[in-house]
């Protein structure tokens, strides 16, 4: 994983609150950056659950380069201290994740906004066979001044209804930080970006593989910070929002792409025949360019949408798509050179035949209305064809097959 190179243990494994290694059921994971305000009261509420329950666990600290005094607390309460160089909330929690020993993983905010007592019925889930299980902060309870307006009304909502259509997934609170998994389901997944998006990764590629997703109502509370908190709003909402949308590009690109692709098409080929009407309203050559663009702006974004989603596969940070892998093996590069040459020869041949009727007749004006039509077929034919030599380029280019630094 991205995180696991360069990490240095620095907890006390033979703590007496800590059990042997190997026999953690639960490992509490916790990314950690200047928390040193609020840590110690997160670990001792996780402590408390762990005698009241009589679990088998350990309390694992990601630290992302804090510089107050998280680390010496941490360690003073007992609770294993990773370093993680690599700054980022996924950096974060894969360093902890990579290095825990428990079977379960339970990962959660370091700032007291999340009620680590709440858990059990996670714990429970996981051990009846659920795959992951959510923490929603909308099923359950959000205390005055715990959540933002605009992140309680506007953003989450909004994030979490795109997420379900995206995704195909029923879970309510895409972005709720408390969380469980099975370790073998998290080594699974391959989980890799370093950011925020990592929340939404791990819920795109549990979805795609049909993981079975519990979810268990929880309380959010004002988190115990006197100081600002890392989410910025805006920027990283935005950023949510983005990686949503370029690991669904059959949604947000292909399919959009394909219908203007199609109306385009067959508007040009019943235009190429003369004008039509539909009541008082006459279609002719004008409409006919335009119909011209959106054939060109639809494949593109296509194109587009293809090229994103073997990029995702390449890099594994989408879920994986079979029917694609199959289908790249047929579409190769030398078949897409030979599809993209035949659409530009055609182009060649409506757009010559048409010029050199110009030149036959000396240069003289020609009648629109009988040469503009195959001059238009011809120059789309053309685009297409170098759009679609561009795009098998791009994706052989992009399926080229290369060593990771893991």
């Amino acid at each position: 994983m991205a995180a696991t190179s360069n990490l240095t243990d620095s907890g006390a494994p033979d703590s007496p609150d800590v059990p042997p290694l190997a026999e953690v059921e639960v490992s509490f994971v916790l990314p950690c950056l200047n928390e040193a305000e609020t840590l110690g009261a997160c670990i001792e509420e996780i402590q408390v659950c762990i005698r009241e329950h009589e679990l088998s666990a350990e309390i694992v600290i990601a630290d992302n380069g804090s510089t107050d005094e998280s680390q010496e607390i941490a360690r003073a309460l007992g609770a294993r201290v990773i370093d993680v160089p690599q700054r980022g909330y996924g950096s974060a929690l894969m360093g902890g994740f990579d290095t825990a020993a428990g079977r379960y993983l339970i990962m959660g905010d370091a700032d007291q906004s999340y009620d680590f007592g709440q858990v059990m019925p996670m714990i429970e889930a996981l051990r009846e066979g659920a795959d992951m299980v959510m923490g929603s902060r909308f099923d359950g309870r959000i205390e005055p001044g715990a959540m933002p307006f605009l992140h309680k009304y506007l953003g989450n909502p909004v994030l979490s209804f795109l997420g379900r259509v995206l995704f195909q997934t029923p879970i309510s609170d895409f972005h709720c930080g408390l969380r469980a998994l099975s370790r073998q389901v998290y080594r699974e997944m391959g989980l890799r970006t370093a950011g925020m998006e990592f929340a939404t990764e791990m819920i795109a590629k549990a979805a795609a593989r049909r993981l079975r997703i519990e979810q268990v109502p929880i309380t959010l509370r004002p988190d115990g910070r006197s100081r600002p908190p890392h989410l910025q709003t805006w920027r990283d909402g935005w950023r949510h929002l983005r990686f949503m949308l370029t690991l669904s590009p059959r949604w947000t690109l292909f399919i959009p792409g394909s219908l203007l692709f199609s109306l385009g098409l067959l508007l040009m080929a019943v235009l190429g025949f003369g004008s039509f009407s539909l009541g008082a309203v006459t279609f002719d050559i004008h409409t006919m360019l335009v119909a011209g663009v959106f054939v060109l702006v639809g494949f593109q974004a296509m194109a587009t949408g293809i090229a994103a989603r073997v990029f995702a596969l390449e890099e594994e940070i989408g879920p994986p798509a079979p029917w694609m892998t199959k289908s790249l093996e047929v579409v190769t590069l030398e078949r897409g050179l030979i599809a993209g040459g035949l659409l530009i020869g055609l182009g060649l041949i409506l757009v010559g035949g048409e010029a050199w009727t110009w030149v036959f007749t000396g240069f003289s004006p020609l009648d629109v209305q009988v040469t503009l039509r195959p001059v238009v077929f011809g120059v789309v034919l053309l685009a297409l064809g170098f759009q679609t030599l561009q795009l098998s380029f791009l994706c052989s280019m992009l399926g080229i097959k290369r060593t990771r630094n893991y």
